[in-house]
């Protein structure tokens, strides 16, 4: 992300000018936009045009700068492109005020930003700023007879490829090298900075030293990591354990993963942790919560008011930070904020034990 200018509006908004460089960053714009926020760009709009010296053709399409009042956001993660549609309140053409209008956002197209934003989605912007200085990643997890090749985004992990080549003895059974070569194969065609590659056992090693000795280029960017599973466990391993943070000064996803470790484990001795809305705004209150855990969807419902929580999720998270915590929202996208959305969107590891 890059933020090519700041500013303030009325009412003492911020103006922030931004250049999505990557889907990462459509992603995250589509956190920090709520409806009621104004967004500035360029775009293009069917124009109706019927007079007397042109029949109606059902319009034709013109560039137009606009400013919408936000009503409606949708990440369209496989189009690459976020969808930001609301009333336009601002144009180059005055008869196309307070339509309905959908501008496309797609990487590398400006747009102005202006609302009050929240300390939580500041942070998030200056995350998206700061990693685009950060190398491509890929894990990629084997043991016998499977390998799998994930990509590491800031939204979360994706499965990139799985290959399965049974070995060993059998009519079906094939060349362990298969395997390995078709590994390979997608990890030199996916061109990323940085590989990880784990698995359990002897596996791994045995895939390192094929490629080394098939793919010399690209062993220089691999290192090794033990695990004790591939496929999303693998992975999870490897998260957790931080090594995408050798390649990456901070990553997001790792920092979750942990977090909901500490979570769970705290949960299961019922110690320092609680989750669910009405006991952690309870915790909130008394002092207690160290770390909040929040889900950015389910985070992103409630501010618009169309979630079922009887809190204020804007009033916990201030609570919580006024009084020295950490709040951390994470992806939906992710294993862990899935877990999390599991315990009902919100949970707090906390100082010392309630009772």
């Amino acid at each position: 992300m890059r933020i090519t200018d700041r500013g303030y509006g009325e009412e003492g908004r911020e103006r922030l000018s931004l250049v999505p460089e990557n889907v990462d960053d459509l992603w995250h714009l589509a956190h920090v936009l709520e409806p009621g926020d104004l967004v500035e760009g360029d775009t293009t709009r069917r124009i109706q045009r019927n007079d007397d010296q042109m029949r109606d053709t059902g319009g034709q399409r013109e560039h137009l700068f606009v400013t919408l009042e936000v009503g409606e956001v949708e990440f369209a993660r496989f189009a690459n492109r976020l969808r930001v549609s609301g009333v336009i309140v601002a144009c180059s053409r005055e008869d196309q005020l307070n339509a309905h209008h959908t501008i496309n956002v797609e990487e590398h197209d400006e747009i102005t930003v202006e609302k009050q934003f929240k300390p939580d989605q500041t942070e998030r912007l200056e995350e998206a700023t700061e990693a685009a200085e950060n190398p491509d990643v890929a894990i990629a997890t084997v043991e016998e007879g499977a390998a799998y090749v994930h990509t590491v985004q800031q939204y979360g992990t994706e499965e990139y490829a799985s290959f399965t080549k049974p070995t060993g003895k059998g009519d079906y059974s094939r060349p362990r090298e298969e395997l390995f070569a078709e590994l390979a194969e997608a990890l030199a065609h996916l061109n990323a900075d940085a590989v990880i590659l784990a698995g359990p056992g002897f596996t791994k090693q045995d895939a390192l030293d094929y490629i080394q000795a098939e793919y010399r280029d690209l062993s220089e960017s691999i290192t090794t990591v033990d695990t004790s599973a591939a496929g999303d466990r693998g992975v999870h391993e490897v998260l957790k354990r931080g090594a995408v943070d050798d390649v990456q000064k901070e990553t997001r996803i790792s920092k979750e993963a942990t977090l909901i470790d500490d979570l769970t484990a705290e949960i299961a001795q019922g110690a320092k942790a609680t989750y669910g809305p009405d006991d952690v705004a309870e915790a909130a209150e008394f002092g207690a919560v160290e770390t909040l855990l929040v889900v950015d969807d389910r985070l992103r419902t409630e501010r618009q008011g169309e979630g079922d929580w009887a809190i204020d999720a804007n009033e916990v998270i201030e609570s919580v930070e006024q009084q020295g915590g950490d709040v951390v929202v994470f992806s939906s996208e992710f294993d862990p904020g899935q877990q999390l959305s599991n315990l009902g969107g919100i949970a707090a590891i906390l100082r010392y034990r309630l009772q």
